[in-house]
């Protein structure tokens, strides 16, 4: 899945680069399986703005993607590959042999015709999903269940891979995209192999009109505004913040700890924190 780059026809092509799309195999969605959504926007159920800079793009619908792989001993073929405006991975229409069709995030390798299994007896190669205690040591694995039964929930994103590590009783050992390394159930589903799609990592949207048509507005930095309007505002010509990095409304930028969940924190074997 390489990258194309384009003549310098005009500044906003000159920086572009987006993916060559050789893997898709239609334009058209199987229908069935998409549902309408409306954006957001940023806005909370109350309407109230929550999360600054989003809005607009362009219309989509969403595609209902198997995230469980529930069923169990059932062959299916992979029939088309397909993009997906609601991710950053490739997802494939699978084709069961009793005749359901469902979507599954399309891992590293996958090629149309291929026939993938789920279960407990399915063998640990790309694209089957299987639970976690049958999943050979040092296998790459992705979209992995936290709770069994749930569907995976980690994971997801184009090119991400965790590795399983150990397994120790009820639990497995898994090191996650971050470095983390977590205990898991055994009895956790997972797929295996990588997420598809790379070189998603390495786009660059080259003008602002490609942000925009995702749904990205406009940023303004903190430093260019008036004191009233943000806590690194004001000064004589360009000057610097003075302090550690501030939201809006006097927050760390960078972040700080929330985590109160003490009983998934003993879950985590080395932290993806640590040095």
């Amino acid at each position: 899945m390489p990258l194309r780059s384009y003549k310098p026809t005009s500044p906003g092509l000159r920086g572009m680069t987006r993916s060559t799309f050789e893997e898709i195999t239609t334009r058209e969605a199987y229908k069935p399986l998409l549902e309408p959504q409306k954006r957001p926007s940023g806005r909370n159920n109350a309407g109230r703005l929550t999360v600054r800079h989003r809005g607009g793009g362009e219309k989509q619908h969403y595609r209902r993607i198997d995230f469980k792989r529930d069923k169990h001993g059932v062959p299916a073929r992979l029939a088309t590959i397909e993009y997906d405006p609601n991710r950053s991975a490739r997802i494939g229409l699978l084709h069961y042999r009793d005749g359901d069709k469902r979507y599954m995030l399309l891992p590293h390798g996958l090629r149309v015709g291929d026939v993938v299994l789920a279960g407990p007896t399915a063998e640990a190669r790309v694209g089957n999903a299987l639970p976690i205690s049958n999943i050979p040591l040092g296998t790459t694995i992705h979209n992995i269940e936290l709770v069994p039964g749930r569907g995976g929930q980690i994971v997801r994103s184009a090119g991400a891979a965790a590795q399983l590590l150990a397994k120790e009783g009820e639990f497995a050992q898994v090191r996650m995209p971050s470095g983390e390394v977590r205990r898991l159930s055994v009895k956790c589903m997972a797929t295996v192999g990588q997420v598809s799609n790379l070189d998603h990592e390495n786009q660059n949207l080259g003008k602002a009109g490609r942000a925009r048509h995702l749904g990205q507005r406009p940023e303004v930095r903190g430093v260019a505004m008036t004191p009233r309007d943000h806590p690194h505002g004001g000064g004589e010509g360009k000057s610097p913040t003075g302090m550690p990095p501030k939201t809006p409304w006097g927050k760390p930028a960078m972040g700080y700890r929330t985590r109160r969940a003490k009983t998934t924190g003993r879950l985590i074997v080395r932290s993806r924190h640590r040095k």
